[in-house]
């Protein structure tokens, strides 16, 4: 699976240095791997908490990976020599824990000025939470993100970890990196991107915040346009238990949802606000007398803005995925392609999920950094308290 030469991606030549953690950062390290830039991980002795079978981890995909104690005496200054020679950084312990370790920003910065030094956590360098645990459920429900999520007359649904972690956490990191890597190609000096997901979360609701503002959105759950209190922007369950989602926001496409779904000719205007929960109740009847299949084949090929909700196994199999190739199989795993896309330099599947360690002795070379191999030490891992991601 390793690849070179011109679908290398647009970061190519670009050498990140990951401090390994748990969550978002990992992914962020894929993420600019994936687009091309040679990510090594610093792993410890010891693995990581919640691990899985490091083959199947794509986290770490087109990674390679080193060992470093970092409380072993060669352990920092290891580290500090790859720092020399990498363009960014990305860590994702609480803070202070990389200070502490003896590679946090002053460190790094004084061994390299150029460096970008990307630090990822949900509550934030600074702040009364800052020195606290938490996880993506909390920092969404702290910045109002979660209460938007689920029925009126139900608690607030969980999205899985897509909203706050990756959405508001590793592609904020990433896009601050991507920045700060400008900045100091341009300038010839390095900074900190300090990445909170507390902050990426609530810029994600900037739309939401603009609406309330104009009057256009109620600041409560399940009543407004886009959080399922309208009738045509909603998700129906089918006659088999499947469901079906729908996304009939514009007047012509409604037109067509309601022509194709056959509405009676006495529902409700869309318009009607207050007629809203009868219109429901004729959507959901009409979905109730087909299975999701059925309904699919009904839909299919139209601007109804209609579609049925997959499992993650189903979605693999449909034609549009299959033709776009948005899901690939690799080494026996099956993943999503790297994302987005380029005409001139294609990221591309280079490597598979690092080994732990594997790379020492080759980034070691490469990057003309013998003191990797002095550092592969086999210490305690630091536990959870002291250098969580969050």
């Amino acid at each position: 699976m390793t690849r070179t030469g011109p679908d290398a991606g647009p970061l190519a030549g670009v050498r990140v240095v990951e401090l390994a953690g748990i969550g978002p950062a990992p992914f962020a390290g894929m993420l600019l791997a994936d687009l091309g830039a040679d990510v090594v991980r610093v792993d410890r002795p010891g693995g990581q908490p919640l691990g899985i079978d490091p083959a199947h981890d794509l986290t770490n995909r087109n990674k390679r990976s080193v060992l470093v104690d970092l409380k072993a005496d060669s352990g920092p200054g290891a580290v500090l020599d790859l720092v020399e020679r990498a363009d960014a950084l990305l860590e994702g312990f609480r803070p202070g824990v990389a200070e502490r370790l003896g590679v946090g920003p002053e460190a790094a910065l004084a061994r390299n000025p150029k460096l970008v030094y990307g630090r990822m956590t949900g509550w934030g360098q600074d702040g009364p939470l800052a020195p606290l645990a938490g996880h993506d459920i909390g920092y969404l429900a702290t910045v109002g993100a979660l209460g938007l999520v689920g029925p009126a007359e139900g608690p607030p649904s969980i999205p899985v970890n897509l909203l706050g972690d990756y959405a508001g956490g590793s592609l904020y990191l990433v896009s601050g990196v991507l920045a700060a890597l400008l900045h100091a190609g341009r300038t010839g000096v390095g900074q900190v991107v300090d990445a909170a997901i507390v902050d990426g979360a609530a810029h994600l609701t900037s739309m939401l915040w603009g609406m309330l503002g104009a009057g256009a959105w109620r600041d409560a759950r399940g009543v407004n346009i886009l959080d399922g209190g309208c009738p045509y922007y909603a998700v129906y369950a089918t006659a088999d238990g499947g469901w079906m989602a729908v996304g009939a926001l514009e007047e012509r496409f409604y037109a067509e949802f309601a022509r194709l779904l056959e509405l009676p000719a006495d529902a409700p205007d869309r318009g009607e606000i207050g007629r809203w929960p009868r219109l429901r109740e004729l959507i959901a009847a009409r979905f109730a007398t087909r299975s999701r299949d059925e309904w699919s084949k009904v839909f299919e090929g139209t601007d109804a803005c209609v579609a049925p909700v997959l499992s993650l196994g189903e979605a693999a199999a449909h034609p549009h995925l299959t033709a776009r190739g948005t899901l690939v199989e690799e080494a026996g795993v099956r993943q999503p392609a790297p994302a987005p896309r380029f005409s001139a330099t294609p990221g591309a599947l280079r490597r598979p999920p690092a080994e732990p360690g594997a790379h020492t002795a080759e980034v070691a070379a490469e990057w003309a950094v013998p003191t990797l191999v002095a550092a592969n030490g086999s210490g305690e891992r630091p536990g959870r308290g002291t250098d969580a991601e969050s």
